[in-house]
């Protein structure tokens, strides 16, 4: 498995259905967590996204993760406790918001990469303004913007009783069937590699998945 569990932790069957997700959700193998947080929902600014599709990330055991070679200042957050934001900024333009999961010191995260918004439309909207509503949260940074996450949110605690974020159990049940796993999108090296880390996962026919990309090879410098 990706990393350790709590013994005490609870799966998606013991928290009812619509109910905030505990810390002890979170504090389980990346790999278990990642997948059943498809159709819950993620609340934030006035906007709620359910989350069609999901990358899990195993820090120090995974060549893709940020974490990958140690605790950095931008990656800290993720060597703490379950439940807390990480939100990186990527491209020089874009926020990205992870959620912290496994044991402390495991430095696993979720990667939060597409949803449907379905509640705060007016919101979602201003913020998203001339884009159609399937693309509002249609990747990783479009879902940052219509939920107003940014850097200030990184090491956010989403299972405080007054936190700013806040995940909810799917409102209905999702049909084993409807998860598919796959590479994930722009990993390059071994962490992109289909067969060892098929650690993308999203819910099938669901217009607010976004397109694959496989990462796009580095030219090679050539010395004058």
């Amino acid at each position: 498995m990706a990393g350790q569990q709590d013994p005490s932790s609870q799966g998606l069957t013991d928290v009812p259905r619509g109910e905030r997700l505990p810390r002890s959700f979170f504090a389980r193998d990346v790999l278990t967590v990642a997948p059943e947080l498809l159709g819950a929902t993620v609340s934030h600014g006035g906007v709620t996204v359910r989350l069609t599709e999901v990358e899990a990330y195993a820090g120090e055991a995974d060549p893709g993760s940020h974490a990958f070679r140690g605790p950095t200042p931008r990656t800290e957050v993720m060597f703490g406790p379950a439940g807390h934001l990480y939100v990186y900024f990527t491209y020089g333009m874009h926020w990205c918001a992870n959620i912290v999961c496994g044991t402390q010191g495991s430095a696993s995260a979720v990667l939060l990469r597409a949803g449907e918004v379905v509640d705060g439309e007016d919101v979602a909207a201003v913020r998203r303004e001339g884009v159609r509503r399937r693309d509002w949260a249609r990747g990783p940074a479009r879902l940052a913007t219509t939920l107003g996450l940014d850097g200030a949110l990184t090491g956010a605690d989403a299972c405080s009783p007054d936190a700013a974020v806040a995940f909810h159990a799917p409102a209905s049940e999702v049909a084993p069937t409807a998860v598919h796993s796959g590479p994930r999108v722009g990993v390059a090296g071994a962490g992109g590699d289909a067969l060892a880390h098929p650690w993308r996962f999203w819910l099938a026919d669901e217009p607010s998945v976004s397109v694959y990309r496989p990462a796009k090879p580095r030219p090679r410098r050539t010395s004058s």
